[in-house]
């Protein structure tokens, strides 16, 4: 196994449903960022997932400050895959170091302060340019979905290539 745990930053669950996931899935502990700093050995070996904002994986820039991380995942409301190229460069994420994006989702009602005020007028400007867009493709059909009317894609067939790196040797 590439890691020796699981470390998650999440804001509203989409990022920590995916940490449970993959810690069911390989025997791998899960922990919170906050929570592994009391059970976790600095310089262990992790799999860090953090939400996106504007490209930024939350919480990446603390959990590197403790921890070898071994692999980046970023959770977002757009399509699982997409966007790295985006990640590695607003993380300033080596080459070397594999990096996965996961769609989680989005609620509003989860949201709170400055981040709800980002998203009501993220759900104004970018809902609306996509509902005028006449030739959508079926990811921007998702996410204007996904911004118009809120709920979750977190979904296990979203962590296969999280998987297979993992338990590859």
């Amino acid at each position: 196994m590439k890691a020796d745990a699981i470390v998650f930053t999440s804001n509203t669950g989409f990022t920590a449903e995916y940490a449970r996931m993959l810690g069911n899935k390989t025997g791998l502990p899960v922990y919170s960022l906050t929570d592994a700093a009391k059970s976790l050995a600095q310089g262990s070996r992790i799999l860090y997932l953090g939400w996106l904002m504007a490209g930024k994986v939350q919480g990446y820039n603390k959990a590197s400050e403790k921890y070898k991380i071994s692999a980046v995942c970023g959770v977002g409301m757009g399509a699982s895959g997409t966007q790295i190229s985006d990640v590695r460069k607003a993380n300033a994420i080596s080459d070397s170091m594999p990096v996965f994006t996961l769609q989680g989702g989005f609620e509003m009602e989860k949201l709170s302060g400055i981040y709800k005020f980002m998203m009501k007028t993220i759900k104004k400007t970018m809902g609306k340019k996509l509902a005028d867009k006449k030739d959508r493709t079926a990811d921007e059909n998702d996410m204007l979905d996904l911004i118009m009317k809120g709920g979750s894609r977190v979904s296990e067939s979203n962590l296969g290539e999280v998987l297979d790196w993992l338990e590859s040797e």
